[in-house]
């Protein structure tokens, strides 16, 4: 399986073993069910939410557009980590090649500060929506997604690109077994021989760059919202301008939130058994995503109106 040699990293290592939840195995008994589960809903309800703003007309609008993109996201990132855990649960299957494994890390990698971007891109919509609402429509335009789209894709992709290229291009002589469910970058790198110094850094670096400067504004933005609705006069319209931003919120503070947990069990490992944060990363890619849709599907009465009118069109094209 590992044949050595000077000459290739391609033929030293051509594949890792994803060792998951091998100190807690009973784990894997328990956790696979709940996990499908979420990975069906996570994958149904994001497959509704974009057929019905695909064709409901009234949803063509650019808070739509953004939360299209989310769903697209959200679905790429469990395909790319939960079908694999279940087959490892399920099958055994614990074998993952070299190039499979640095595609999962450079999606993982890349995808998640998308989606971090997308809600301060969506938390600057809101903001325009209720503090300039009558510059709203010429501010927040069809052009201004597609700019948000272009900028969304070249700055992570930019960016989180060199994360997998530096992992692949260490010296990786033997050890081939990752202690994790998923190619996360320092527990693969770290089975190289080589120096990972360089690895680690770029990691923290970009990790608080991205996600802290992203995280850093929405929460800025929210606070000058919250500002502008307690100057309203009138309580409905105050509370009609929070309803709005309440699902952006709830939302960004779940997906914030799981990440600071990730990072607080990751610099207390010690005090933890390292299971934990293995199975944080895990759920992180399959819980916000099974939630992302419901939380907008239930609080958005747009989408619940075009979901009604998409069930009506299906029974009446049956009869």
């Amino acid at each position: 399986m590992l044949p050595y040699s000077n000459s290739s990293l391609s033929t030293e290592v051509s594949e890792f073993l994803l060792n998951c939840f091998v100190r807690s195995p009973s784990w894997q008994l328990w956790l696979s069910l709940p996990l499908s589960l979420l990975f069906l809903l996570a994958m149904g309800a994001n497959a509704t939410l974009l057929i019905t703003i695909r064709l409901e007309a009234s949803l063509h609008e650019p808070m739509y557009y953004l939360l299209s993109l989310l769903s697209l996201l959200d679905m790429a990132l469990c395909l790319t980590v939960i079908p694999k855990v279940l087959a490892i649960f399920w099958f055994d299957l614990r074998p993952i090649s070299f190039s499979a494994c640095f595609l999962q890390m450079f999606i993982m990698n890349n995808f998640l500060p998308m989606e971090s971007c997308t809600f301060l891109v969506m938390a600057y919509d809101r903001y325009v929506a209720i503090c300039k609402p009558l510059h709203y429509p010429s501010i927040i335009t069809d052009q201004f997604v597609a700019r948000a789209l272009v900028f969304i894709l070249a700055r992570n992709t930019f960016l989180t690109a060199p994360i997998p290229i530096l992992s692949a291009r260490l010296h990786y002589c033997g050890r081939n077994i990752i202690e994790n469910c998923i190619c996360a970058n320092l527990s693969v790198s770290k089975l190289s021989c080589g120096n990972i110094m360089l690895n680690k850094i770029y990691q923290l670096i970009l990790a608080w760059t991205l996600l802290g400067s992203d995280l850093i504004l929405i929460f800025l933005s929210y606070i000058f919202i919250l500002r502008a609705v307690l100057r309203l006069n009138t309580k409905g319209a105050a509370a009609k301008a929070l309803s709005t931003c309440g699902s952006h919120f709830i939302l960004i503070l779940f997906f914030s939130t799981i990440l600071l947990v990730l990072v607080f069990t990751h610099l207390a490992k010690e005090k933890v058994s390292p299971d934990v944060p293995v199975l944080l990363n895990v759920l992180h890619h399959v819980i916000p995503a099974a939630l992302n849709p419901i939380v907008y599907g239930v609080r958005t009465q747009e989408i619940k109106q075009g979901i009604w009118k998409l069930l009506r069109k299906g029974n009446d094209s049956r009869k």
